[in-house]
Parts: structure tokens; sequence; C-alpha cells
């Protein structure tokens, strides 16, 4: 509860691109993805140290359930390993799915699929994106996914939340 009170008081500033104070250089053991608010906060020791505003897949309403859905998952989950050579700049993947998530989806008859990641704007153009637009990942800028990546390492834990 207080992760979450904690949250909804640090929601009024999530138009800043990056919070940027001395506390941004702390490691970072925790990352928490609010999808309602389109916001991605890091911690580091229970104190939110910066955050960036995210896309999310095309039908971000609920959970990941099945390849294809363009959801983003919802849970808790490890940042488990990283592409430098992304075809969105970088990225590090998510450990979706987990045992739960394979359960679910095999209730339904359904592949979870696989491969979410959050990482930066597409390699290949240089357009503009707006609203939701990811096939399920977490989407940030370029700059974003610079800063993430220099301070998560591979293990920490992600908490994605409706």
């Amino acid at each position: 509860m207080w992760l979450l009170t904690t949250l909804a008081l640090a929601a009024p500033a999530i138009a800043q691109e990056s919070v940027g104070d001395t506390a941004s250089q702390a490691p970072v053991d925790l990352v928490v993805v609010m999808k309602a608010n389109r916001v991605l906060y890091l911690y580091s020791d229970g104190e939110m140290v910066d955050q960036f505003p995210i896309a999310l897949g095309k039908d971000p309403i609920g959970t990941k359930r099945r390849r294809g859905d363009n959801k983003t998952p919802e849970g808790l989950y490890r940042l488990d390993w990283r592409n430098p050579n992304s075809d969105f700049y970088r990225s590090l993947h998510v450990s979706y799915p987990d045992a739960q998530d394979r359960a679910a989806s095999a209730r339904l008859g359904v592949d979870p699929g696989d491969f979410i990641m959050i990482h930066g704007q597409p390699s290949y153009d240089d357009r503009e994106r707006e609203g939701d637009w990811t096939n399920g990942c977490i989407a940030v800028s370029n700059a974003a996914i610079d800063e993430i990546w220099n301070r998560v390492s591979d293990g920490t834990r992600i908490h994605i939340y409706p």
C-alpha cells in the first residue's frame, strides 16, 4: 500500500522526461510501471529516483494472455537480459511469461507470447510515435532507455500495475 500511495503522490510530476536530481545516479533495485498513468518509475532503496513517460501495447487495458493480443502484461517480473542491437534502439527483456502466465494461457488453449521488452524508438525510421503503439512492450524515448540501461542490472524486479 505504501508503494501505491507514494506513486499516487508522485503522479503529478509525470509530464517531466526525468526527475534528474542527484538521486538519479543511485543504482536501481526496482522498476515500477503504472500502465494507467503511462509512467515508468525507477526506485533505489525504496525511494523513487527517476520517472519516464511510456507507451504501451496497442490494446493496453487488461493483462497479456496470448500472442498477438497487443496487451502489456501485468504482474511481478524480472528484467533478465538486454539487447544492445535491438530494432528499437536498445531493449531490456521482461521475464514474461512466468509459470502463472503460461498456466492462464494454457487454460484458454492459447500461446502466451513472449519477448516483452522495455525499449527505445524504432531504429528503422524516425517518425514520431504517439499514443500506445507497441505489440505489448513498454516503449520509452531513446534518452530514457539509455538512462534505464545504465542504471538497471539484469535480474532487477519490475512490477507492472494496471
